[in-house]
């Protein structure tokens, strides 16, 4: 069995210990989270054994082999940096930390130290993803001529709407893209096998101050009638529109907002191609389009029976058994801990799930599109 701990308890932290436990041959052994009592709590909640309130303390538990990092953002690097050091492989939520610079810096950690690094990038490990991605792998869209999206949520809609995710000093400069269309980007990149390398953004503040809940509030939840607030000014955007080039010339363009009523978590890409089409949509995971110009457009399922020879295995289950947003989960998290078992990180183009190099390179196109929005110019994404 290998030993697995948790830092943070927030939205994300029980997704990862479901996840885990799953797989079958992990052990949540200990979490770790701000307070004693709080961690307490979570880890008698979860049924976890141990818990800590102190991240270097947590990392000399007995037996430990993997940590993954749940935390808010602005902790991210440091705790990613503690965990290395420690000699554990180590699973961050993204954004891998704040800055570019800190981002070089935990890859190259990463790789000195021989841990298995991993970034929570969970789109890519949708069946129809993978799908996807094979088809244009095999060239059966024939040449790539455009790609384009969105990702768009509504827990942000109104102006009671407030966590720490707003705040720069612990979101970081970027909210909208940072949060979710760094996710498209990965995406998009894992399906097409090209990478984003100029971007031009426009980006919008809805609401340029905010009124924060005094009690706090949780993300994606929601605040009661009697519940007090204060004012706050707003930095990051709200939603953005960015066009980009991929790096063998075809374009694209996609949109991100936490502020489209009705729309929880749309997550949508569209791939071009001379020979045909095909479309994604993460509310309806078990299907994807195929466009035609001489036939009837097809809807695929992620019927193991239909789908490409080699990411057919990738659906679970037979067809019309929807797999959704927590199977991408543990099957991310299933490509991660196969790593773990070998005890070193896969060669980068090998690895089944986003690595540190990934998280650094995604970073590097929301720190472009800041830039772009900023100077309102065409912008290179750094190398």
């Amino acid at each position: 069995m290998i030993n697995v701990g948790i830092i943070g308890t927030g939205f994300i932290g029980p997704a990862h210990i479901e996840a885990l436990r799953r797989l079958g041959n992990i052990n949540v052994v200990a979490i770790c989270d701000a307070s004693q009592r709080g961690a307490a709590a979570r880890a008698a909640e979860l049924n976890v054994p141990h818990a800590y309130s102190d991240v270097a303390t947590f990392l000399q538990h007995e037996g430990l082999h993997a940590v993954h990092n749940c935390t808010p953002n602005h902790l991210h690097a440091a705790i990613n940096r503690q965990i290395i050091g420690a000699g554990k492989h180590v699973f961050s939520e993204k954004p891998l930390c704040m800055t570019m610079d800190e981002a070089q810096e935990l890859v190259e950690l990463a790789e000195k130290a021989g841990v298995v690094h991993g970034v929570s990038f969970v789109y890519r490990q949708f069946a129809m993803v993978q799908q996807a991605a094979s088809m244009v792998r095999y060239q059966q869209l024939g040449r790539l001529f455009s790609a384009q999206g969105s990702y768009l949520q509504d827990w942000m809609l109104e102006e009671t709407d407030y966590n720490w995710r707003v705040d720069a000093e612990k979101g970081g400069a970027s909210r909208a893209v940072a949060d979710i269309g760094s996710h498209w980007c990965d995406t998009i990149q894992f399906v097409t096998g090209r990478k984003i390398v100029e971007v031009m953004a426009d980006l919008s503040i809805v609401w340029p101050t905010r009124k924060a809940s005094l009690a706090g509030a949780a993300t994606f939840g929601a605040q009661s009638d009697e519940t007090q607030y204060e004012s706050r000014p707003v930095t990051t955007e709200d939603m953005g529109f960015v066009l980009f080039r991929f790096d063998d010339g075809s374009k694209g363009s996609f949109s991100v907002s936490q502020v489209s009523a009705g729309r929880k978590n749309r997550l949508s890409l569209e791939v071009n191609g001379s020979l045909g089409a095909l479309a994604w949509d993460q509310e309806t995971p078990q299907q994807l389009w195929l466009g035609h110009r001489h036939k009837a457009n097809q809807l695929l399922s992620d019927d193991p029976a239909l789908m490409n020879p080699d990411v057919a295995g990738r659906a679970r289950f037979p067809g019309g058994h929807i797999e959704g947003w927590p199977d991408a989960f543990r099957a991310m998290m299933q490509q991660f801990y196969q790593a773990v078992e070998q005890g070193k990180p896969p060669a980068t183009q090998a690895a089944g799930f986003a690595t540190f190099h990934d998280g650094a390179q995604v970073m590097a196109i929301v720190d472009a599109i800041v830039q772009s929005h900023q100077q309102q110019r065409w912008v290179r994404v750094s190398a």
